[in-house]
């Protein structure tokens, strides 16, 4: 009888911002809505451009560096609330995670048909 090692568990700041990335939009694109609007929200959120984005999509970069090296995040980041994954968005303690599930209530939004006017916050 051979023994089994389970692969260790990764860390979605480890993993790669391409793989990540392609996850969110295709969750988008399924509800109806497009990359563009993602991309849209998503450079809302950190101040990145379309361009950068496509430059990070195109490299190795981790989904945490994608993260940590966001150009400027939207003051207005701070008015998303609810739950996404049963914990609420507002009382995440730690910067990264916090930053992380604001992205993925962004998504659920869209997935959901949110106007883009709400998403944004505006």
């Amino acid at each position: 009888m051979t023994e089994e090692r389970a692969m260790p568990r990764k860390s979605v700041f480890e993993m790669p911002f391409s793989a990540v990335y392609r996850a969110l939009a295709d969750k988008v694109e399924r509800k109806g809505r497009t990359r563009a609007e993602l991309d849209e929200a998503t450079c809302w959120l950190t101040g990145y451009t379309v361009g950068q984005l496509d430059a990070l999509m195109a490299s190795d970069a981790s989904y945490g560096a994608f993260l940590e090296q966001a150009p400027e995040y939207n003051p207005a980041s701070e008015l998303i609330a609810g739950k996404v994954c049963g914990v609420r968005v507002e009382t995440i303690e730690d910067p990264m995670t916090r930053r992380m599930r604001q992205l993925d209530k962004l998504v659920d939004e869209l997935a959901k048909g949110r106007p883009m006017e709400k998403v944004l916050r505006s």
